[in-house]
């Protein structure tokens, strides 16, 4: 397997996501005096070569990051540790300050996916909200009527997409997938639009085998603090 080049700036928790098959990087914190970060870069793994991109107007360490109508949004802290949001445009390579009702509603974690922005709407996963590009709002969009609880074990961890459904992964690994592309939303007439499947051991494990490969081994001692897929 080929080894990429090191990033041209060293960094600690940046930002990251992947745009026509390259990965960007912004923000962050270096050792120094001016800690935080406003740079970023893109590796093109075509070139296996870094380059710097237009630095954010603000130095930040990103605390979530979605790729949405064609741009990177990325929300974190400041400096002085106020929470701050700006958007890349890859055509211009430009960065812009975002201050509006989407930053405002936009919790971790989340996804895009259909040119649709899915946030929680709960912290163990049992409601989804969307994005309304119309009325510029969160609105509520499923929900399951099944609320799992408020321990840590429970919380959802991350949203990923599989097979056209979104799945909601937590803790625990327990996982729930949501058909969000099916037209009716009521759980009481679609049981089948939102299916639990803790207790399903062939595909739980598909899951805990996936996440053990990419933290190692030692699974209660490794985080994951991000996680790209480029392809070669």
């Amino acid at each position: 397997m080929a080894q990429s080049t090191d990033m041209l700036r060293r960094r600690h928790f940046p930002g990251s996501c992947i745009i026509n098959n390259c990965l960007y990087v912004a923000g962050g914190e270096c050792e120094g005096l001016q800690r935080t970060l406003s740079s970023a870069e893109v590796y093109d793994p075509n070139r296996n070569r870094w380059s710097f991109i237009a630095d954010m107007t603000t130095a930040m360490v990103p605390f979530i990051g979605v790729v949405y109508d064609g741009k990177w949004f990325v929300k974190g802290l400041g400096a002085h540790r106020e929470v701050l949001c700006e958007a890349y445009t890859p055509e211009t390579n430009a960065w812009n300050p975002i201050n509006d009702t989407m930053i405002s509603g936009w919790r971790n974690p989340s996804i895009s996916m259909n040119g649709k922005l899915y946030a929680l709407d709960c912290r163990d996963g049992c409601k989804l909200r969307v994005y309304d590009e119309g009325t510029k709002s969160w609105k509520r969009f499923i929900d399951s009527k099944l609320h799992l609880g408020n321990s840590r074990a429970l919380e959802a961890a991350a949203l990923v997409p599989l097979n056209g459904k979104l799945c909601i992964i937590r803790n625990n690994m327990s996982i729930s997938m949501v058909d969000v592309s099916n037209p009716d939303k009521q759980i009481e007439s679609n049981p089948h639009i939102w299916e639990n499947i803790a207790n399903k051991g062939h595909f739980k494990t598909l899951f805990t085998n996936l996440w053990s490969s990419i933290a190692g081994r030692s699974g209660l001692k490794s985080h994951i603090v991000h996680c790209q897929v480029l392809q070669a």
